[in-house]
């Protein structure tokens, strides 16, 4: 049985999408942008707007039972190359030890200011 999991955010109900589900020990993530918690807005940087992103993914996959460290699957969409050569450094931070198989775009991303997108596939943790 799947479950899922919601933010309340009103783009889960108009688009009709989970913030993630959970189908037996597989965990996907739906594309998440890095605004900040707190204002709602991005930063100009693209490195910061990975990096919440990051920090957002990983509170979700705790929630269903993992963590980034169990990811299995990346898929980065940015917007051009300045923001792939910003965003690819906190990549190989973060996944320096995980090395997930990975998928990278440079795309449009519909949400107004922002560079960077992440989804994420992951196990859940043991």
């Amino acid at each position: 049985m799947k479950q899922r999991i919601f933010t309340n955010a009103p783009s889960e109900t108009i688009a009709g999408y989970a913030k993630a589900v959970i189908d037996g020990r597989t965990i996907h993530v739906s594309g998440t942008t890095g605004r900040d918690p707190e204002t709602g807005d991005f930063s100009e940087d693209a490195a910061e707007q990975a990096r919440r992103a990051l920090v957002s993914i990983d509170a979700t996959l705790r929630e269903a039972g993992s963590s980034l460290a169990d990811a299995v699957v990346s898929r980065v969409y940015v917007t051009d190359h300045d923001a792939a050569a910003a965003v690819t450094p906190v990549l190989g931070e973060v996944f320096a030890e995980i090395r997930p198989a990975s998928t990278f775009l440079i795309c449009q991303i519909p949400a107004t200011g922002a560079k960077v997108e992440i989804e994420i596939t992951a196990s859940k943790g043991d």
